[in-house]
């Protein structure tokens, strides 16, 4: 049977079973929003590009490969977009659309009320706002008019094609895309990668732990030598003068308590748990094509369909492919005829926040001696079946204000304002070696992301790009992990305009940022950038697992004098080596053995059972691999979670702190042995108390390998709790969140994308699923196994090899 036609028995026995026989889920306010299932689902299964489109912009020609990835070619560049635009809205409009209502504050008016409280927090942060302002901005640039012709080709399809199976589930249409939805895209995606309020559960913990406590919990700087950058001064630029000033845990003299409830309501709308991403480059000195290499592959989301969308774009102007997110015309992750580049999270802070005094009234705030009113708007949130409601809307002169329940907190975010990295992602498609890129470096304005990137000419290049405030509290520059006394100005940004134009006076220049040219061997996977910048970046870092790994296999590598090819770094993207087995593991084993010899000291527990010995015995023989046929790996995954619960659980629980304020696993694992955490139960029997708990919990889920509980499983479509036959197959999976190969199965976080690149040259990618979110493509789910395999396919340069389908794009003379 073919795809297509599997798929149309799958509908046919959804609609058999009517709406409420598709699935019996948890969401039930989504589920009753579904449309009565009907003809409408049949047609979405007989969706097919049409041979020829008329185009207001010109002709162009599609080559849609074997692999569902579209090559557009155009000798105008409005032609050309105007097709990106058709084809991505084709294979991923619904995605587009669910994004941009989420950033709009507009689901609920299709999902109903399940999604109120997301709508009341993207509305009071503002994004559409702000994407208007980037919108402004962009208009006035050379992509200016290519992002209009992209969003008329959207509308075009809107217009002209079947809409996807998911509209008729929900039972509404898509409006008329803009170029401010566009904008909106990037927030979303730079919101996705530096939303965090970890400033605010820090302040948290400190109230209620102490300063002192929650400085050892929460270290600034984790104890590890494995930074981006070595320090040295001469790949950095200028970092003379006087550094930022270390002011504690200091809070500022307001009227607003700390409130736990708020960060705790706040935080479920940050930056998913994980986030982040792998990339190095390799010189040519180093790589037996002499030709540098670059490898990546972002750690975000997993669904389906992917995050990504991979594409082609052919113009005199520019030959780019790679991978952008839909709704964005752009590549923002690829190669062009001349160089590669990528993007991985700095975990810079870019994010403040601000307390106030107010009046009783709650309707001024106090600034700098004066009470100003707030700017305050009304917002409607229609309500799909349900009530509609209103939000009241304030912003302060530092950005919005957040309310609920009596609680407020102000924030400024980077983001907030007029940005042009739409205009720096235009001109790496275009640039023509290194001056061209780090031209374009300079206008990255936001996200804060380590850029890496090599070309044809042997340049390999790093640069921390986005932009970084400096904070200063009575002239001195302060680090902007604290909530600040917005009343008296303390670490206002200079030279930021929320929701207008910055001219970004007050921020760290972009000489002055972390960078190296020409480095030989580098790699970046989100751990601390430079062990002493002259300027604060931030203490939001990754354990620093992935980023050591990388670094010993690629120091290993050139030590050993063989040169490196593209198969090299592929394997190595595949590694499954798990940094914090390596550590707890040996400890582990010897606190099973301690107890089963009598020997763990006065009031310990009983000894451990025989199921537990025998679980210890088989780690001890363990290589600390995250295999999916492994079941050491299975039982080091559920104890290091059992393990965190009953090494964190009572002392946060005491103070009412849930499972988001525990520390970091590589605190966790450095935790001495006298820590007051294990003042109750010795760190041995806790680890031995772990290992019991984790192994009834295996036994009782009969898991016998990793990849019972480590599966694809977690990679769920959007509607796919109420429509389960839109998510992909269940299939084991590699790795965890602290290998190289990065899957992480609780939150649904890993590699969205991996490539493998020698500029001017090869490449190779592949996307955790398909190119198509049409449920009945073939393409919908194409990759899946292979990008589980690391299989990666060609990214070819020249012309497609095979083609599935074509389209011609022919100028409307009218």
């Amino acid at each position: 049977m073919t795809n297509r036609t599997t798929r149309r028995a799958v509908l046919a026995a959804a609609l058999a079973a009517g709406t409420g026989g598709i699935a019996a889920s948890a969401a039930g306010d989504l589920l009753d929003s579904f449309a009565p299932l009907s003809g409408g689902a049949w047609d979405a299964a007989d969706r097919s590009l049409p041979e020829t489109v008329t185009s207001p912009h010109g002709d162009a020609s599609v080559v849609v490969d074997g692999d569902g990835v579209p090559h557009v070619k155009a000798d105008d560049e409005a032609a050309a977009y105007f097709a990106v635009g058709y084809l991505q809205a084709f294979d991923r409009l619904f995605a587009m659309d669910l994004q941009r209502r989420v950033m709009r504050g507009r689901l609920s008016e299709a999902v109903g009320a399940a999604t109120v409280e997301s709508d009341e927090f993207n509305l009071a942060m503002g994004f559409a706002e702000a994407a208007e302002a980037t919108w402004d901005l962009v208009r006035e640039t050379p992509a200016g008019p290519l992002v209009e012709a992209f969003a008329d080709g959207v509308n075009a399809a809107i217009e002209a094609e079947q809409l996807p199976v998911e509209f008729a589930l929900v039972g509404h249409e898509p409006r008329p895309w803009t170029p401010v939805d566009s904008m909106l895209m990037e927030k979303q995606i730079s919101w996705t990668l530096t939303g965090d309020f970890s400033g605010l559960r820090r302040a948290v913990v400190a109230d209620r732990l102490g300063a002192d406590r929650a400085d050892e919990l929460f270290p600034r700087r984790l104890d590890h030598d494995a930074p981006i950058l070595d320090g040295d001064e001469t790949r950095l630029g200028d970092t003379s003068g006087e550094r930022v000033a270390d002011r504690g845990w200091r809070q500022p003299a307001v009227s607003d308590p700390l409130d736990a409830d708020l960060t705790a309501w706040l935080s479920g709308f940050e930056s998913p748990t994980g986030v982040g991403s792998n990339s190095w480059v390799v010189s040519g000195e180093h790589t037996a094509s002499g030709t540098p290499i670059v490898a990546y592959d972002p750690h975000l989301s997993l669904m389906a369909p992917p995050l990504w969308y991979e594409q082609r774009v052919e113009t005199p102007e520019r030959s780019v492919r790679g991978a952008t997110f839909p709704g964005v015309p752009f590549v923002i992750a690829g190669a062009n005829d001349r160089g590669t580049w990528s993007f991985t999270n700095v975990g810079a802070d870019v994010l403040d926040c601000y307390r106030y005094e107010t009046d009783e009234a709650g309707e001024r705030y106090r600034y700098e001696g004066e009470w100003r009113e707030f700017d305050t708007e009304t917002h409607a949130i229609p309500v799909s079946g349900g009530e509609d409601r209103e939000i009241e809307v304030k912003r302060t002169v530092h950005g919005p204000l957040i309310e609920r329940e009596g609680r407020r907190v102000g924030v400024a975010w980077t983001g907030h304002t007029a940005t042009r990295t739409t205009v720096a992602i235009d001109e790496l498609g275009r640039s023509d070696g290194l001056d061209d890129a780090l031209a374009a470096a300079r206008k990255f304005d936001l996200p804060t992301q380590n850029l890496v990137y090599a070309d044809a000419d042997g340049r390999t290049m790093y640069y921390a790009t986005g932009q970084l405030p400096i904070r200063e509290i009575d002239g001195e520059a302060v680090a902007g992990d604290r909530i600040f006394d917005g009343s008296a100005g303390e670490g206002e940004w200079a030279g930021f305009e929320p929701f207008g134009r910055s001219s970004w006076d007050g921020f760290v220049p972009f000489e002055e940022k972390p960078h190296a040219i020409d480095p030989d061997v580098l790699s970046t996977a989100n751990q601390r950038v430079i062990d002493d910048p002259r300027h604060y970046v931030g203490v939001a870092y990754a354990t620093p697992y992935r980023g050591m790994r990388i670094a010993d296999r690629l120091d290993d590598a050139v030590a050993s004098g063989e040169p490196t090819d593209p198969a090299f770094h592929r394997a190595l993207q595949r590694d499954v080596r798990d940094g914090r087995a390596a550590q707890l593991v040996p400890d582990l084993v010897a606190a099973v053995e301690a107890a089963g010899d009598g020997e763990a000291g006065p009031g310990s527990e009983a000894e451990p059972s025989d199921r537990a010995t025998a679980a210890a015995e088989a780690l001890d023989d363990w290589d600390y691999r995250m295999e999916w046929d492994s079941r050491a790996a299975l039982v080091f995954a559920r104890w290091l979670d059992r393990y965190r619960a009953l090494a964190f659980g009572p002392t946060f629980d005491a103070v009412d702190l849930g499972e988001t304020y525990r520390p970091s696993d590589w605190v966790l694992a450095t935790l001495p042995d006298g820590d007051q955490i294990f003042a109750d139960r010795s760190r041995p029997e806790t680890m031995v108390a772990a290992l019991e708990e984790s192994l009834a919990e295996i036994e009782e889920a009969g898991w016998e390998a990793y990849g019972d509980w480590n599966s694809t499983a977690a990679m769920t479509h959007p509607l796919g709790g109420e429509a389960p036959f839109l998510n992909y197959d269940e299939l084991p999976a590699d790795g965890s969140r602290a290998t190289v190969m990065n899957y992480r199965v609780d939150d649904a976080v890993g590699s969205s994308w991996r490539m493998v690149v020698r500029p001017g040259t090869d490449a190779t990618a592949v996307l955790p699923g398909g190119n198509s979110g049409d449920y009945f493509s073939e393409h919908y789910d194409d990759q899946l196994r292979a990008w589980l395999a690391n299989d990666q396919k060609p990214m070819s340069p020249g012309e497609p090899p095979d083609a599935d389908e074509t389209v011609a794009f022919r100028g409307d003379s009218s």
